[in-house]
């Protein structure tokens, strides 16, 4: 089966010469493979009478094509398909019984459109995208025997009723007004409101309004809204996004006690929180924007794993071109150069907050990872090594330039992502090493006709990160570079930051959450501690080793290596393996 898919936004007639058209093979041989619209002038792809030649692909001077062959067999499995040359979606997850269900596979696959489907908000075409009026009928006979099929029919006979916790919360401020405690009371529809309020620990920012909560506060009271709805089903879009480390375990407990009487499922970016989370995992592999196949549900493990490794055995795919690798640390000190910055007693005060630090270097070809609870100053540490921000008391000496990725992306540019590469980095982009290991790696290459505004939230983090990379600096500061990247794209972010760092002798202060994150990029921590809002004091930096074990034995969890993949998991609280490692200082084991 030959699937030929047209890039909308990357599709621009009026500055090229029809090279699609022009170049075809079947077109010079007279068959209508390629039509060119009388309107549009943009091409329709006759997928039937496509060779898979490619030479449309190489020949389109904007990357607006993409035509991929795949397996006969999923014809019969296509849920939805957005048009002739669009998007479509085979196979779809299940929602199982006392079951948490994790998502997991890169942006752009269609995990929107099978929550839509599932929701009921999308009836499905099965591919015939002429169809204007699909029937849930015979979409559910086309499905074997089980529980989707069962669950279906309860959507389709409007039985379900479903609960979705958006992607993006940092968008609610902008759609809703009042108070935070206003808008949950008008959704408690369970009798839930103090309860879930004192377990989210939001019962201190109900007279507040969205818009004077942080992103952590929003992820939280948007997680609160979602379950106070009576309903059947619960979805999840990165609830993890925004929280620390502390508060994704306390999300952690409670969907699985929701789960023990609802159906859950989560999408989730942060490997460590998914393996802990899931008890089952949904593979979604594909092309962007092109199409998405959603495997069978396997063992959190398992799926994790295979998705590491890029292989999935069971369909014979590989769905990465390699592996990615938790590699054994290693002490790095003889590796790494002189200081670049020193500071000392650092003191800083915003209001009733009051931050303070120890004294602390980095060196070249160096990277600090940054971490410790909200409201405990991170940010405001990194804006004042920055220059950013005044200190009251303390010293940071240094002289050295700094490229500062901060953590809330406003861009305000009216034109194309090569436009806005163009005004920040000149012509460096385009070639050599930087172009290799930072624009190609982060995908940046594929966003180059599409316009600012337009980008999704992972797209903007993606261009800002190789932005600031590509900054002549002697530091790099990068606040939660992880934020709204999928899974993969986190891993590709942190070693074009490790690569840029090692190979230019440069430094870096990397901010995150993300655990798998930390431990790919860092070679120290720099360690917060304190009451979030209210006081913070920064300690370090500590090798890694140290620096882990400091940190997690303040929020009470220890993480083991997987035997296989040797990637970090989150150990069962009051496991054996727990209560091992707790006994003997070792939070975040480096060696089993």
């Amino acid at each position: 089966m030959r699937v030929a898919v047209l890039k909308e936004d990357n599709c621009q007639p009026k500055k090229c010469n029809d090279e699609c058209y022009v170049y075809c093979p079947p077109v010079r041989n007279g068959q209508e493979c390629i039509i060119l619209d009388d309107k549009t002038g943009k091409p329709h792809i006759s997928e039937s009478l496509c060779i898979g030649c490619g030479i449309c692909i190489n020949k389109c001077p904007h990357d607006a094509l993409i035509i991929e062959n795949l397996p006969s067999e999923l014809e019969t499995d296509m849920i939805h398909r957005y048009s002739m040359n669009g998007f479509r979606l085979f196979r779809l997850p299940t929602p199982t019984k006392e079951s948490v269900v994790g998502i997991l596979g890169p942006n752009g696959m269609g995990k929107s459109t099978a929550i839509n489907v599932l929701s009921g908000r999308l009836v499905p075409n099965l591919g015939e995208w002429t169809n204007s009026e699909p029937d849930w009928s015979e979409m559910i006979e086309s499905l074997p025997k089980g529980e989707l099929r069962d669950f279906l029919g309860e959507v389709q006979n409007q039985n379900v009723k479903i609960s979705v916790k958006p992607q993006n919360v940092d968008k609610l401020p902008k759609r809703i007004q009042g108070k935070v405690s206003n808008l949950l009371t008008k959704v408690d529809e369970r009798g839930l409101y103090d309860e879930l309020c004192e377990k989210l620990g939001i019962s201190h920012i109900l007279d507040r309004t969205m818009q004077q909560l942080s992103g952590g506060e929003l992820q939280r009271v948007a997680i609160c809204a979602a379950m106070l709805r009576d309903a059947d089903v619960y979805f999840f879009d990165e609830p993890s996004s925004y929280l620390d480390i502390h508060e994704r375990m306390r999300i952690v407990r409670i969907l699985q006690e929701l789960a023990q009487t609802k159906r859950v499922l989560v999408i989730e970016h942060d490997l460590a929180v998914l393996d802990v989370l899931a008890d089952l995992v949904h593979i979604v592999y594909g092309k962007k924007g092109a199409f998405g196949i959603f495997t069978p549900a396997r063992s959190t493990r398992q799926a994790i794993n295979s998705y590491l490794e890029g292989f999935l055995s069971e369909e014979n795919v590989r769905i990465r071109d390699k592996p990615i690798k938790f590699i054994k640390h290693r002490d790095r000190t003889t590796e790494i150069g002189s200081p670049v910055i020193q500071w000392g007693q650092l003191q800083k005060h915003l209001g009733d907050f009051h931050l303070q630090s120890g004294e602390g270097q980095v060196h070249r070809a160096e990277v600090i990872g940054v971490v410790g609870p909200n409201g405990t100053g991170k940010t405001t540490m990194i804006k004042m090594l920055a220059n950013e921000m005044e200190y009251d008391e303390g010293w940071i000496s240094s002289d050295a330039k700094i490229s500062y990725k901060p953590q809330h992306i406003d861009v305000d540019i009216d034109g194309s992502v090569q436009l806005w590469l163009d005004s920040e980095l000149g012509q460096k982009w385009r070639s050599g090493e930087y172009h290799v290991n930072v624009i190609k790696a982060l995908g940046v290459d594929q966003l180059l006709p599409k316009r600012v505004k337009k980008l999704s939230g992972g797209e903007r983090q993606a261009v800002s990160i190789a932005i600031c990379l590509g900054k002549e600096a002697d530091v790099y500061l990068l606040d939660e570079p992880s934020a709204h990247l999928d899974a993969n794209a986190r891993m590709e972010a942190a070693k074009a930051i490790r690569r840029t760092m090692e190979s230019n002798e440069k430094s870096a202060f990397v901010i995150d959450h993300d655990v798998y994150f930390i431990d790919i990029v860092s070679d120290s921590l720099l360690v917060f501690e304190g009451e979030g809002g209210a006081s913070g004091i920064a300690n370090g930096p500590y090798n890694l080793r140290d620096g882990m074990n400091r940190f997690l034995s303040n929020v009470d969890i220890t993480f083991r290596r997987d035997h296989d993949s040797r990637r970090p998991r989150i150990n069962k609280s009051d496991s054996r393996k727990d209560r091992e490692q707790q006994s003997i200082g070792d939070y975040y084991s480096f060696d089993s």
